[in-house]
């Protein structure tokens, strides 16, 4: 799967919105993508949240997963206790940096269909997550 960053505009482009920065939430629980499916719905279930923020080994964000996908991948025919989380496709991007407008983030997750949306710094590293709005 290829990667799909959102790309940013100046904020000035869309000042009625503003960015995501304004309305992101904490990023919540992070965990590396080496990490097993059952260990993360644990995680999750311990830290009563519906996503989880996926890291690599340098601690760089690599993507998002939801308690959906999880469960759809454990239900699913192909399943075994070692699938890992870098082993789900589309566990990959896109990503919304600071500066990305609220109306661009908000539109790439209802065209990609996402329940949430990570938000990165100028690093790579997490510092946020966008939900949708309504």
């Amino acid at each position: 799967m290829t990667l799909v960053h959102v790309q940013s505009r100046p904020a000035s482009a869309h000042p009625v919105h503003g960015t995501v920065a304004d309305v992101m939430d904490a990023a919540g629980p992070q965990v590396w993508e080496d990490m097993t499916v059952e260990v993360a719905l644990s995680v999750m279930a311990a830290a009563r949240t519906g996503h989880l923020v996926v890291c690599d080994e340098d601690g760089l964000c690599t993507g998002l997963v939801t308690r959906a996908r999880l469960t759809a991948v454990r239900d699913g025919s192909g399943y075994t206790d070692r699938i890992r989380l870098r082993d789900i496709a589309d566990v990959i991007g896109p990503f919304a940096s600071l500066l990305t407008t609220r109306a661009e983030a908000e539109r790439a997750m209802r065209c990609r269909q996402l329940g949430a949306l990570p938000v990165v710094d100028e690093h790579g590293s997490a510092v946020g997550v966008l939900a949708p709005t309504s």
